[in-house]
């Protein structure tokens, strides 16, 4: 066993990103503070060729070097939006035909390996740090999905909900 090189991983181009096939679903970051979160759910959109990515609220936009430092260029290819608030946000997806599914544990949320996507296009909305997903946001979804936890702590990072979240719905989408 030995590992790629470069040219053998297949990398696109920034124009062959752009023009290539997406994968149905945009991320939703609803009043994330960390300009690595952000950067981190840059190169995550881009590994997996989402459609895209709307920051909401007070969640940092690029460019900035913060952002940079961890989406490599990802926020070169990745298509995204600013919206003031989240609400705005959800409401302009729905008029596209998005069903919502916000990533929050609540009463009645599906659990992740539970949950298959829709035939629409996909948004999920990932939640501030501490706080998670705004209620109202959560009132205005078709519904949360939960990723299991069994520890003490039962709760994850944003960045790496967002990876555990996305890997699986690509996997389930592909199939």
């Amino acid at each position: 066993m030995r590992k790629l090189n470069m040219e053998e991983l297949g990398r696109k181009t920034v124009a062959e990103f752009k023009a290539a096939d997406k994968t149905p679903l945009v991320l939703v970051l609803d009043n994330v503070r960390s300009m690595h979160n952000v950067g981190s759910v840059f190169r995550t959109a881009d590994a997996f060729l989402l459609q895209g990515i709307i920051l909401c609220g007070y969640t940092p936009v690029p460019p900035h070097r913060d952002i940079q430092k961890t989406a490599l260029g990802a926020t070169e290819t990745v298509e995204w939006q600013y919206y003031p608030t989240t609400l705005e946000a959800v409401q302009a997806l729905r008029q596209e035909g998005y069903a919502i599914m916000a990533i929050e544990q609540a009463s009645s949320s599906v659990m992740l390996d539970g949950f298959q996507p829709p035939a629409a296009p996909l948004a999920l909305v990932f939640g501030n740090e501490v706080s998670g997903v705004d209620a109202e946001v959560i009132k205005q979804a078709d519904g949360c999905i939960e990723i299991p936890q069994l520890g003490m702590k039962h709760s994850l990072n944003i960045s790496v909900s967002a990876g555990i979240v996305v890997w699986d719905l690509f996997c389930k989408l592909k199939k």
